[in-house]
């Protein structure tokens, strides 16, 4: 498909900078396909309401890492340009692959040196070897600590990775590290937030439970590249970047006891989505699942694991809103999106939500 279909204006100031506060304060934006109303506006709270006993949320419990690292290259030449790295996915316990700016003063070989003096990580500073170089100022780093002391070294010395389009308009904060980490994260690994689990909180979660909606976690570790804009012309060109993900034997087996018994399984976020459908058989039955998915969701996907998606609103010509496009219907999603530019909501990762329901099938 073409990928200027999935463009559309947005307003500057739709961009979320902050949260809502209280988390669960943020707005929510039903969208039924063919229903009438199409569209409903809510409330994050109005969640209980809008779903039913014996549905299943599954969220995403990965934990983001401050995975953008500052350095300097050296060892080569007279000067030691300064090297921006923003670690995407690990290979193994020394190694990770990670995109860099400026690509260009980087090759084969070079010695990025991250840290300094006076800092508090071991020696204060992180060495690593640049092992390849791909396309798009990416990079495999092969760094001098392993395991736990490379983790250690890079709580140390790098920032949290701010999504582009914050990060632009005011710097990280203490405010940041909370923020940016939903209530339901515990296995590190994300360089970025599965957003739609932010608006969660404890009261929520309580009239979820008084509802008799069931929860289960899932991991999808979330890479730099969701914010990689799609350059390519049309979707069939494009190349989604791995992501490491897992779904163990028992989330599998209760995702499949809950959805034969009648429930809807609710993906919160669509890093949950994509990661259930990687697990998923042709027949919806979600198996056990450890290992990388680079799955790329454009119109004309059947799905086969999820019956209802929450998720917050995505850029314009992205591979999220060719995915919300893929579940509802690219037309009602233009609607919605317009929608909300003229109400209103706010977009992106501290954005309002929307709960999606499914578009009829061709």
């Amino acid at each position: 498909m073409r990928v200027d279909l999935f463009d559309f204006e947005l307003p500057q100031e739709r961009i979320a900078l902050r949260p809502a506060e209280p988390r669960d304060a943020a707005r929510l934006l039903a969208v039924r396909p063919g229903a009438i109303p199409e569209l409903e506006d809510c409330g994050v709270l109005d969640l209980p309401r809008l779903l039913a006993s014996g549905d299943l949320l599954v969220f995403n419990d990965t934990r983001v890492i401050p995975a953008r690292l500052h350095g300097r290259r050296i060892g080569r030449g007279g000067t030691k340009p300064k090297i921006e790295a923003t670690l995407h996915m690990r290979l193994d316990g020394s190694r990770w692959q990670a995109f860099v700016k400026p690509a260009r003063k980087l090759q084969p070989g070079d010695v990025v040196r991250f840290g300094g003096e006076g800092r508090v990580c071991l020696l204060g500073m992180l060495d690593a070897v640049v092992e390849a170089k791909g396309e798009g100022g990416e990079v495999t780093l092969s760094f001098s600590f392993h395991g736990p002391a490379l983790d250690q070294a890079i709580a140390e010395l790098g920032e949290l990775p701010l999504p582009p389009y914050i990060a632009a308009r005011r710097p990280v904060d203490e405010r940041d590290a909370v923020d940016y980490q939903t209530i339901f994260a515990r296995v590190e690994g994300s360089v970025a937030a599965p957003t739609a689990g932010l608006h969660f909180t404890d009261r929520l979660l309580a009239a979820l439970d008084q509802r008799g909606i069931g929860r289960v976690g899932v991991t999808l570790h979330v890479g730099a590249g969701t914010f990689l804009p799609v350059k390519a012309d049309d979707t069939a060109a494009h190349r989604m970047h791995a992501e490491i993900g897992s779904v163990t034997p028992a989330a599998a087996e209760l995702i499949n006891r809950m959805r034969a018994a009648g429930g809807r399984i609710v993906a919160v976020g669509t890093t949950s989505l994509r990661l259930l459908e990687s697990a998923a058989s042709e027949d919806g039955r979600v198996r056990p699942f450890s290992g990388p998915t680079d799955i790329f969701i454009t119109p004309g996907y059947r799905f086969r694991a999820v019956d209802v998606l929450l998720t917050n609103f995505h850029l314009p010509r992205s591979t999220l809103f060719m995915l919300v496009s893929a579940f509802s219907g690219l037309e009602t999603m233009r609607r919605a999106y317009a929608h909300a530019i003229e109400s209103g909501y706010r977009f992106y990762s501290y954005g309002d939500a929307c709960l999606l329901f499914p578009g009829p099938t061709e």
